[in-house]
């Protein structure tokens, strides 16, 4: 085909390169080579269509009998190409045995041909029959002819664009399998990937919260240490404040008591020499004042105890 000429840049030593870092890491090139290859087989497959449908509007319409053995005449047709292209090959790689045995198999295929060529001719009319029955072909999308001659034949399933198309498809679908092992290569990697994240992510969650609750219980011993210990604090204080109380009353009625004791001692040693006065008056008045029960000096004694 006429497609100019390449843009890209054919060395042997950088396909060598290719080869050896394609050892060490993935790449994945086979992607881009896939969908170049499959540009050529859709345009290809395209241009198969169009020819079908060309001939379904210029070439008579027949029924389904006839054209199932003139699809017959034209497998054979496409057998017999296929051995001569195969023939010649061989016979150009010199090996010569081989190419006369695919020689006698054509020679088969071909009185194969000739009965399905009659089968045909039987099944129509003369003047459709005289009509060249084109068919287009699904490799290459050239147009093959029922009545082509074995020469032709062998050009075409020969020829360098029938066996390049044979050869891109092959490659295709080599390149699909290898591009559909290493998605699932990479989907399993992704899939083992996120699931030791998840599981990482897991067990730090796990572990911030250990971490929290940690700090939670800290904090909440931390607190009640605190709290027991304002407690305490409060507890020391009301009773410092109860023992300071209590002494501060203890103190006021010591005072009290001494106060009102050193009072009394202080009335008594004022009161103490009138006592003395009037006992100096005379024996009798000492004598008549003790004929009552009591003396001077326990009615004076009586007094202080009762003041006290």
């Amino acid at each position: 085909m006429d497609l100019g000429e390449c843009t890209k840049i054919h060395d042997l030593a950088l396909r060598a390169d290719y080869e050896i870092a394609s050892k060490e890491r993935d790449l994945f090139f086979e992607l881009d080579a896939m969908d170049h290859l499959e540009s050529f087989i859709a345009e290809c497959d395209r241009r198969t269509e169009l020819a079908k449908k060309r001939l379904a509007e210029t070439q008579e319409e027949i029924s389904a009998e006839v054209s199932a053995k003139a699809e017959k005449v034209h497998e054979l047709n496409e057998e017999i190409g296929k051995l001569l292209a195969k023939a010649e090959q061989l016979g150009a790689e010199g090996n010569v045995d081989e190419s006369q045995k695919i020689l006698m198999e054509v020679e088969k295929v071909r009185a194969k041909k000739k009965e399905a060529e009659e089968e045909y001719r039987n099944s129509m009319p003369a003047s459709s029959f005289q009509q060249q029955k084109l068919r287009v072909c699904e490799v290459c999308s050239a147009y093959l002819g029922l009545h082509d001659n074995d020469r032709r034949l062998a050009d075409h399933f020969g020829g360098k664009l029938h066996l390049g198309f044979i050869q891109i498809r092959e490659k295709l679908d080599q390149l699909r399998k290898t591009v559909a092992e290493k998605q699932e290569k990479r989907n399993q990697d992704r899939l083992r990937r996120r699931e030791e994240r998840e599981r990482e992510e897991r067990l730090s969650r796990r572990s911030r919260s250990r971490d929290r609750r940690r700090r939670r219980s800290r904090s909440t011993s931390r607190e009640r240490r605190k709290s027991s210990r304002s407690r305490s604090r409060d507890r020391h204080r009301r009773h410092r404040s109860r023992s300071r109380s209590c002494s501060r009353g203890h103190r006021r009625a010591s005072r009290d008591r001494s106060a009102k004791y050193k009072f009394s001692r202080e009335r008594a040693s004022r009161e103490e020499p009138w006592e003395y006065g009037r006992s100096e008056r005379g024996a009798v008045d000492w004598r008549l004042e003790s004929s009552n029960g009591k003396t001077a000096s326990r009615r004076s004694e009586e007094k202080e105890a009762g003041e006290i």
